[in-house]
């Protein structure tokens, strides 16, 4: 497994060693020895998630206010751009955002810390989505921020389409009502 810092050097981009030959593949998607290795993070898991989406479905920013969840994030199948903006007021790349190409072919995963927005746009006819969290999903502690906010700037690659979005990422906020 390799970790490699993004821009904001808490994102890191996992690369796990993919074994392959004429009959598929093999990987560890996460094995904590390996993750903490890697990574120099002794994190624990509480929770799964999987989803399914179309292409142009975009979900995020999402993050959780007192209950910050950490992510590690993948897909199995399909291909997304996948986001984190950091939204840590006294964090040196506040307002900066990062953005990965995760596919089901790549193998590719995103470390998300806790303190992070997070989201995604399916790029593929659809993407299934499946990450690991560090805290509880709270819905009571849930905020999103704007996807579209121009002060962050995040470079939908959206080819002139309009992204499918749920209501409650319509009500996404500016960074700066954060």
């Amino acid at each position: 497994m390799r970790a490699t810092p993004t821009a904001i050097a808490d994102v890191l981009l996992i690369e796990p060693k993919v074994f392959g030959d004429a009959r598929g593949f093999f990987f560890e998607s996460f094995n904590a020895r390996d993750f903490a290795h890697a990574t120099g993070l002794d994190v624990h898991f509480v929770q799964d998630n999987h989803s399914k989406s179309a292409r142009h479905v975009l979900r995020g920013m999402h993050f959780q206010r007192t209950q910050p969840q950490g992510k590690l994030v993948r897909v199995v199948a399909g291909e997304v751009f996948d986001v984190a903006v950091d939204i840590r007021p006294a964090s040196a790349t506040f307002g900066q955002w990062v953005g990965e190409i995760l596919s089901g072919d790549n193998h590719r995963q995103l470390w998300i810390p806790p303190g992070l927005a997070h989201g995604f746009l399916v790029l593929s006819q659809t993407a299934e989505f499946v990450y690991k969290t560090t805290d509880y999903y709270a819905p009571q502690d849930e905020g999103c921020l704007a996807w579209d906010d121009p002060t962050v700037g995040i470079d939908w690659p959206l080819a002139g389409a309009d992204p499918s979005l749920s209501a409650k990422d319509t009500q996404g906020k500016a960074l700066s009502q954060l």
